[in-house]
Parts: C-alpha cells; sequence; structure tokens
C-alpha cells in the first residue's frame, strides 16, 4: 500500500516536517511505502478555469509538479495533505495545489483515503482543516480522523515537538488510515455490489 503525502510548509524541517514523520514511523511500521513531496517553496500557479484539462484528460495547462504530482496519487491509496496556517488558512500555495490537482485529474478517488494537517503558532488550524477536508469530501474519500482536530502548534522550528497531543494525534490518524486502507481493499474484493454507483446529477440553483 502506498500513500502520498503533500507538505505544504516553505521550511525545510520545520514544524510541518516533523508532524509528517510522527505519520512516516507509523505507516513504516505496517510496511505502508510513503512519498513525501514538498511543495511549499515552489512557484504554483491557480486554476484559471480554462478547461485544457478537459480537452487533454488528466493533465492541467501548467506544466509543473501537479502533472507529476497526479499520476502519484493515481497509484496511491491515501492522501496526506498539511499546510501551516496563514491567515486562518492553509497557504496559497497549498490551495493552488489542491485545486488543479483535483480539477484536473481524469480517475476515481473514491475511497482513496485523506488526512490533513493544520500547523500553526496560535490560531486558524480548524478553520484550516475545514478547507482541506472539503478536497476528500466532495471526491468521496474517507477521511481518516484522530482524538482532536488534526491540528499542532509551533513558532519556532522544532517547537511542535513540545506539542505531544498534536504528535500522538498524527501517529493516531496514521494508524486509522492503515486499518482504513486495509479495509477498504478487503472491502473491494468482497462487496463489489455496494461500489455501484448511481448515476451523478449536477444541478445550480437557476435550474
Amino acid at each position: 500500500m502506498k500513500v502520498l503525502m503533500i507538505n505544504g510548509s516553505p521550511r525545510a524541517n520545520g514544524n510541518t516536517s516533523i508532524l509528517l514523520n510522527e505519520m512516516k514511523k507509523v505507516f513504516s511500521s505496517f510496511d505502508v511505502e510513503v512519498e513525501e513531496i514538498k511543495i511549499g517553496a515552489l512557484d504554483i500557479r491557480g486554476c484559471i478555469s480554462c478547461d485544457y484539462c478537459k480537452s487533454h484528460p488528466g493533465e492541467c495547462v501548467f506544466k509543473d509538479i501537479v502533472n507529476e504530482t497526479s499520476k502519484k496519487f493515481k497509484e496511491a491509496d491515501g492522501l496526506v495533505v498539511a499546510s501551516p496556517v496563514y491567515y486562518a488558512s492553509p497557504n496559497g500555495t497549498v490551495i493552488s495545489f489542491l485545486d488543479r490537482l483535483f480539477h484536473s485529474k481524469d480517475y476515481d478517488v473514491h475511497y482513496k483515503v485523506g488526512a490533513a494537517f493544520a500547523i500553526a503558532r496560535r490560531g486558524g488550524t480548524t478553520a484550516s482543516f475545514d478547507v482541506l477536508n472539503k478536497y476528500f469530501t466532495i471526491s468521496g474519500m474517507p477521511v481518516a480522523s484522530g482524538d482532536y482536530w488534526n491540528n499542532g502548534f509551533g513558532l519556532k522550528q522544532g517547537e511542535i515537538n513540545e506539542d505531544l497531543e498534536g504528535l500522538r494525534n498524527a501517529r493516531v490518524v496514521a494508524k486509522r488510515m492503515v486499518f482504513l486502507m486495509k479495509s477498504i481493499k478487503d472491502g473491494k474484493e468482497n462487496y463489489k455490489d455496494l461500489l455501484e454507483e448511481e448515476e451523478r446529477v449536477s444541478t445550480h440553483f437557476i435550474k
């Protein structure tokens, strides 16, 4: 099994990386392959709604790490997204990246397991956590929860090591992701009739 991690922090080996490393330890103990992609210091354009991806399935018009990541996301069983908090929201790089990744994909992500984490000095984590989870829930992805909202606290590099509850929660979420991924794999083999989807209906407020 494989988990793809998106690290949205521009700081090398910062608090976001430390939290993700706690999850890696758990994944490794259950023989789950992990690949971490660090996007925080990259120049990533936002979606311009050009619909290039509709005429070129699975490919965004901007030829960057989003297209490279999309191929890896297709093969992954789980996705972890961790972002620092900027003005009570995930940072702009993370939003631009996820908008394009989820909009341009041409494959089914139903039942891939998602987990999001927000890391801050003090406030804005729950608002950021809510934003990140919406990418999963609009896409039919089960969300792995912990024993609290998935946040971590620290300002200076390494301060998150003092957030024992946050680090424990990261390990809890990782273990529950493994459980869900393995259970879903078994379920796909044994309950194929439950995977049949009703035809989607798309409406808006005019008609």
